[in-house]
């Protein structure tokens, strides 16, 4: 991971959200930046103080302000990001790590306050609030980037490369999985779960990786799903989402996703990709690289080193570099604000105009959002088409 930052000031990081993805991607990540000269001081922020503490523990080497600290370790605090913003010093940048249906306000708020914005993806769950979001950066001239990472995997960048160059032909039909161990709505996201889906939190991942590649836009969706297992253990989440969207040349995209997978699974999640186009194939397992390993301690772990992994630092053995698109990812937006926090103000739009066309900036996070509601307006309605207007609203086809 190229963590070199050019002469510029250190960008401050406020991470709001002490979940998962915060500990095993993002706060590495930072930390590293950190290092490297690219990020100044960071803060967390989370809902409960024992988040910020858990945080303290795994990361004691790294010193950063954290949001709550309070004596009831468990109590909630929702909006102490709030708090953690208005003490935030400029220039910075707020990523949003929260659960997917409270990005909006929090990507508002930080907007509000004049920072730019990296968003774990969806960017959110709804058109009407995409589109909001996307009128408010506009406005500020703030830079709004939702955290795609599939978009840097290598396997996936060959397939852009492929079809841009026109060796694959046109895009006619294909197939994405992505299905996760039981474990994320049963433990991981317990407390949310139900209010999003395998679908809306993952399946997302193959909907923007499918527009990334070909360029194309969806027409409509049918979704199906379904609610066993989960049901039978009380919780409301559903099992499996499944959706068939159909894009604007008549290329059909089935993408299947699942919460259910068995504990004992080597890969917390599987998933891969396969396109049949006019002029040759895409196949690739985005879980199975060929790279195992069987411990005592660890069991079966079928290892993916491309995503975001440990390994020994190159000038110093005894320190650990962090290396993979699932950092890439966010390094890439802070290099991107860093260059954006050196020009002038009119300079700074005509390059966010320039980075809406190769990076997942609101107009292109639209897409997998539109798809998420669309998937959802289809499971509630009986698995009725869905189709788009103009601006991307889903509607039922009628």
């Amino acid at each position: 991971m190229n963590t070199k930052a050019a002469t510029i000031c250190p960008i401050n990081v406020l991470v709001v959200g002490g979940g998962m993805i915060s500990a095993e991607v993002v706060l590495p990540t930072v930390f590293q930046a950190r290092r490297a000269g690219l990020v100044g001081e960071v803060s967390v922020a989370s809902r409960r103080a024992q988040t910020v503490a858990d945080l303290r523990k795994l990361f004691a080497g790294e010193e950063f302000d954290g949001w709550p600290e309070d004596r009831n370790a468990d109590a909630s605090h929702p909006d102490c990001y709030k708090d953690a913003l208005k003490k935030f010093k400029h220039p910075g940048c707020v990523i949003v790590a929260t659960p997917d249906h409270v990005h909006t306000p929090v990507i508002l708020d930080a907007i509000a306050a004049g920072f730019d914005v990296i968003v774990q993806k969806p960017l959110c769950l709804r058109v009407a609030e995409a589109h909001r979001i996307a009128a408010a950066a506009a406005k500020a001239n703030r830079y709004v980037y939702t955290d795609y990472h599939k978009r840097h995997d290598k396997a996936v960048r060959a397939a852009k490369y492929k079809y841009s160059t026109g060796e694959l032909g046109e895009a006619l039909c294909g197939h994405a999985w992505i299905e996760e161990r039981r474990e994320m709505p049963l433990k991981i996201f317990g407390r949310w779960a139900d209010r999003s889906s395998s679908f809306e939190y993952i399946g997302c991942h193959y909907v923007d990786a499918f527009h990334f590649i070909t360029g194309l836009r969806p027409m409509r969706v049918a979704a199906f799903k379904q609610h066993k297992f989960l049901k039978s253990v009380g919780n409301k989440a559903w099992d499996a989402v499944e959706a068939v969207i159909q894009w604007e040349n008549d290329a059909v995209l089935y993408v299947q996703t699942s919460w259910v997978l068995p504990d004992s699974n080597p890969n917390l999640t599987n998933q891969g990709l396969q396109l049949t186009c006019t002029q040759g194939e895409y196949f690739a397992n985005h879980a199975d690289r060929n790279s195992n390993f069987v411990t005592q301690t660890g069991g079966v772990q079928r290892y993916n080193p491309h995503f975001f992994k440990p390994y020994n630092d190159w000038d110093d053995p005894t320190k650990t570099e962090w290396v993979g698109y699932g950092g890439d990812s966010i390094l890439q937006p802070l290099h991107d604000i860093a260059r954006l926090n050196v020009v002038s103000d009119a300079e700074r739009r005509r390059m966010i105009a320039a980075f809406e066309k190769t990076r997942p900036l609101p107009q292109q996070a639209l897409i997998g959002t539109a798809v998420n509601e669309a998937v959802r307006l289809s499971v509630t309605h009986g698995s009725r088409f869905v189709v788009f207007d103009k601006k991307m609203y889903p509607k039922l086809e009628t």
